[in-house]
């Protein structure tokens, strides 16, 4: 199995490095796997391992009856460079700066392009407010059962322990605490395994709400090292922990937002492990886990976990509605930590919406939902990085995501993206100035967009008024 492996990734590899060198060129057609599996000696099926991970990094399509073919590349920059980080922890400080962000980005006639927030249109509202009605009916009593105790319904309960199965589980239903929101279920772990004061790793370039909640829980942010392509470096994080000063590991494994990357699986594993031996807690947020661009759903770093360290955390807010508020942890060890938090805090989460919820799950809508966002997501991201290719500085670097709906964008040293932000509303455009996904101030010279609407001319044209503003 091993040596299987390591021939699809070497086939893979090879077939990339023709691809960058321009033998083969956009549009051209590769040796059909036929040819390939006759002249490397390989399986069809290592073969097709290979041509599939060629897919999901975007360098190639395939098209049926034909074959596989380079992908266009007229929208491909060289991904955003990797950068050092601080060496110490830093306190965080991004709060009031991110809220007029926010804020500003959410004005009327201001180009949606800050906040990674879903278009309506892609929500399947009218089916959920049908089962709000059906609920009500059917669960009268459901108003009655607010608790600060009896914090889970049951329905629901079981509905995500089946879901589980495709997480690398399944997980226990008693490892659960649903939440009001994944931000809530991040929080309640970080309460549950730190003290203020408290180091926690986080990956750089960091989602900016993470960076929110150790700010407000008093904890210092150390920065690790993140690939554009496999998420965060095992061998920084190694380093980093080596001292035992390190009480937790936040982070987004799958679909990483801002850069869109899936840490392979082999990562997930020593991260788990390697935690799990130093006593470094893992809060990792798996909100765009079945947002993925691949064939398979990725598996998330609790699938490796053997020592229930590791704490999961995700919603429902990018696929349904973000009006649902209803997420939740699976908190392997730390539960009984974590549904304390929750209990002292907000108790429990609206029964009614638990209730349609699981409903939802249960009738097969949201498969059918899934199949199709993830498809919606994935042209709209790819519509967004065409128009900034096309639109911005001929410098610009521009991540390839394997999921989600943002993009992170890398634009020449000298330009300052907080500096212009001003401007850029006054044109009409918001986006997330770079500097906002680091506690210690980096990336000044770079911005996520948001790809959660469809690309319309008015959309297009926003990136052009950007980019203009960009390039002077």
């Amino acid at each position: 199995m091993e040596n299987e492996l390591l021939r699809y990734e070497r086939l893979a590899e090879d077939l990339s490095g023709i691809i960058a060198t321009g033998s083969l060129r956009p549009g051209e057609r590769l040796p059909s796997v036929r040819r390939l599996s006759r002249e490397r000696r390989l399986s069809v099926s290592t073969v097709l391992q290979a041509l599939h991970q060629l897919e999901d990094r975007g360098l190639v399509e395939a098209r049926p009856q034909s074959g596989y073919f380079v992908r266009h590349v007229a929208a491909r920059r060289a991904p955003p460079s990797a950068r050092s980080t601080p060496d110490a922890a830093v306190p965080v400080d991004v709060s009031q700066r991110l809220l007029r962000v926010l804020q500003t980005g959410m004005q009327p006639g201001v180009a949606p392009l800050g906040a990674a927030l879903p278009a309506a249109s892609l929500m399947p509202l009218a089916a959920l407010q049908r089962l709000y009605g059906g609920v009500a009916r059917r669960h009268p009593r459901l108003l009655e059962s607010g608790s600060h105790i009896n914090i889970d319904e049951p329905a629901l309960l079981r509905q995500l322990v089946l879901r589980s199965m495709g997480w690398g589980g399944p997980l226990a239903a008693s490892e659960f605490v649903i939440t009001n929101s994944c931000t809530e279920a991040l929080c309640l772990s970080l309460r549950a395994v730190t003290q203020p004061g408290d180091t926690v790793a986080v990956e750089s370039p960091a989602y900016y709400l993470m960076l929110q909640l150790l700010e407000t829980l008093g904890l210092k942010a150390l920065e690790i090292p993140t690939d554009p392509h496999s998420g965060l470096s095992i061998e920084a994080l190694d380093l980093a922990t080596r001292e035992g000063k390190v009480a937790a590991c936040l982070l987004v494994a799958n679909a990483g937002n801002p850069l869109g990357s899936i840490m392979p699986d082999e990562n997930k594993r020593r991260l788990a492990k390697l935690t799990a031996e130093r006593g470094v807690a893992v809060i990792e947020d798996d909100i765009y886990g079945d947002l993925h661009f691949g064939h398979e759903r990725p598996w998330p770093i609790k699938a490796f976990d053997r020592a229930d360290n590791v704490m999961l955390c995700s919603s429902f807010s990018k696929c349904l509605s973000p009006a649902l508020r209803i997420g939740f942890v699976a908190a392997g060890r730390y539960r009984p930590q974590v549904a304390l938090q929750k209990t002292i805090t907000s108790g429990g989460t609206n029964p009614i919406t638990q209730q349609v919820l699981a409903e939802y799950l249960e009738s097969g809508a949201y498969e059918r939902q899934m199949r199709g966002l993830r498809r919606t997501y994935q042209r709209q991201v790819e519509a967004m990085r065409a128009a900034v290719a096309r639109h911005f500085p001929a410098a610009t670097r521009i991540t390839e995501p394997q999921g989600g709906f943002v993009l992170w964008v890398e634009l020449p040293e000298e330009v300052d993206t907080s500096a212009l932000y001003d401007q850029a509303i006054a044109a009409g455009v918001a986006y997330v100035p770079g500097e906002l996904f680091s506690a210690s101030g980096m990336y000044r010279n770079c911005l996520r967009l948001n790809c959660g609407n469809p690309h319309t001319p008015d959309i297009e044209d926003a990136v052009r008024r950007l980019g203009g503003l960009l390039a002077r």
